[in-house]
């Protein structure tokens, strides 16, 4: 039902992501609407609102089932995505089998994944918003939050105020960071930037030397 369009789409149209076959279908940050299910998926319904996940966890193999790791034996990292793990593609254009991208192709309007790589959704989430929490609000927002640990009272920097840019600063809000300093060349993003959690806003043409 609805996509975002993120950097990683342009790698894969440039050749320059690892592991694409083409032809292809790429976007891998969508939301949408659970048309059919297919035998023995129990999670589900029709009708449900869902996240494709193109980092999936299966939730049974030794690294989902290992508290230090969050990469499934299943995912992109371990093995290409560009054929469901049937080995078998459900797009074609006459006659020609088409691949997926990272399982998801979510610039198609109907595509098929399996049961572990869709998250169900509350049914009142609006489906043009959440469709980010494919990729970049996700990346932004974990990386305060997972991978820096923002703590209460820190002081962070942002640089870069794109979607992940400001996905980062809601999640150092989030964490109970005292100060978010966000930087970027492009002025017009500081309003939005100050109304998701930053408190300084620097623009690096300001200035010729170091500032503290």
């Amino acid at each position: 039902v609805a996509t975002g369009i993120c950097h990683t789409d342009e790698h894969v149209l440039q050749g320059s992501f690892p592991n694409v076959e083409f032809p292809v279908i790429p976007g891998h940050e969508g939301a949408g609407i659970v048309e059919s299910i297919g035998e023995g998926v129990t999670s589900m319904k029709p009708g449900d609102k869902v996240i494709p996940v193109c980092v999936p966890q299966c939730g049974e193999c030794s690294f989902c089932l290992n508290p230090e790791s969050n990469i499934c034996q299943k995912s992109t990292v371990c093995e290409p995505q560009n054929l469901l793990p049937d080995k078998t593609s459900r797009f074609s254009c006459k006659g020609k089998q088409i691949h997926h991208f990272l399982w998801v192709s979510t610039f198609a309007e109907y595509t098929v994944l399996p049961e572990y790589a869709v998250a169900k959704i509350d049914a009142a989430a609006p489906l043009d918003k959440v469709c980010l929490f494919g990729c970049g609000f996700s990346t932004g927002y974990g990386a305060a939050i997972n991978t820096a640990k923002v703590k209460p009272g820190s002081t962070c920097a942002i640089f870069g105020l794109g979607g992940v840019g400001l996905s980062v600063v809601m999640g150092c809000k989030a964490a109970g960071a005292s100060r978010i300093i966000a930087v970027d060349i492009n002025k017009d993003k500081f309003a939005k930037a100050k109304e998701l959690g930053a408190t300084d806003c620097i623009n690096p043409r300001d200035f010729n030397k170091p500032i503290q």
